[in-house]
C-alpha cells in the first residue's frame, strides 16, 4: 500500500494544489507551464473549449502561459523553442501573457503584462480559501481586453490574420526609463509611464510593469496549507 501511495505522489495524483486550466478561445492554445517543478513536462495542448487540471506541490511557485499558431517547429507567439508541445523547463518567449502564483502559508499570484501580452487570460481561486475582504483578496487577476486590436504599431507583433502580441515598452526599445534599471531601478525614478498606462487602462487588473505591485498582486490563504485550487482561463 505504501509502495502504491508513493507511487501516486510520483504521477502528481496526490498533489497538494490544483490549477484547472480551461481554453475558452476560439482557436487552440498550447499550454507552457515553468515553476521550482515542472508538472506534466511543462505543457500540453488544449484545443477550444477544453479543460485539463495540472497538479502542483505544496511551495510551488511557478507561471503559466498560452502558446499560439504553434506549426511545425515554432510557435507565433509563447515559443519554448523547438515547436515541441511539452517545454520541459524552457520559458515562453516575450512578449507573452502569464499568470503568476506562489503557494504557501498565503497564496500570493498575479496576471503580468511585463513581458508583454499575446492572449486575454485571468486566473482567480477556485476552492478551498479562507473567506476575508478587499479587492485583492482572493479576487479575479486579469486582463480581459484584447490588447492586440489596440497595440501601438510600435509594439505590435504581426502573423498569421494580423497583430498577434504586443510587446512591452521594455522590450520594444530596452531602455532603462521603461525597463526600471540603472537610475531607474526604483518605484521612485520608475513611475508608470505612457505605455504601461495603456496596459494599465486596458486591463486594470493586471501587472502593467515592473512597480505595478500594489495594484495587481493578489493574495489569499487557505483553509490549511495544501487546500487550495484556481481557475486559469484563456479568452475569459
Amino acid at each position: 500500500m505504501i509502495r502504491s501511495i508513493l507511487l501516486l505522489c510520483l504521477f502528481g495524483a496526490c498533489a497538494a494544489h490544483q490549477l484547472h486550466i480551461t481554453n475558452r478561445c476560439s482557436h487552440t492554445v498550447w499550454v507552457g507551464i515553468l515553476g521550482n517543478s515542472i508538472p506534466d513536462g511543462g505543457g500540453y495542448e488544449l484545443r477550444a473549449g477544453a479543460s485539463r487540471t495540472t497538479n502542483v506541490p505544496n511551495n510551488w511557485s511557478g507561471r503559466v502561459w498560452g502558446r499560439t499558431g504553434c506549426h511545425g517547429s515554432r510557435c507565433e507567439t509563447g515559443d519554448c523553442g523547438g515547436g515541441r508541445i511539452q517545454c520541459n523547463g524552457a520559458g515562453g518567449e516575450p512578449p507573452v501573457t502569464l499568470a503568476e502564483i506562489t503557494f504557501g502559508y498565503r497564496d500570493f499570484y498575479d496576471v503580468s503584462l511585463v513581458d508583454g501580452y499575446n492572449l486575454q487570460m485571468s486566473m482567480r481561486p477556485r476552492s478551498g480559501y479562507k473567506s476575508g475582504s478587499g479587492h485583492n483578496y482572493c479576487s479575479r487577476a486579469g486582463c480581459n481586453t484584447d490588447l492586440n486590436r489596440n497595440c501601438p504599431s510600435e509594439l505590435a507583433i504581426h502573423g498569421t490574420g494580423g497583430v498577434v502580441a504586443c510587446k512591452s515598452a521594455c522590450l520594444a526599445f530596452n531602455l532603462d526609463e521603461y525597463c526600471c534599471r540603472g537610475e531607474h531601478r526604483l518605484p521612485q525614478t520608475c513611475p508608470p509611464f505612457h505605455y504601461s498606462q495603456i496596459f494599465k487602462a486596458a486591463c486594470p487588473e493586471a501587472y502593467s510593469y515592473a512597480y505595478d505591485d500594489q495594484a495587481s498582486t493578489f493574495t489569499c490563504s487557505g483553509t490549511s496549507s495544501d487546500s487550495t485550487s484556481y481557475d486559469i482561463v484563456f479568452c475569459g
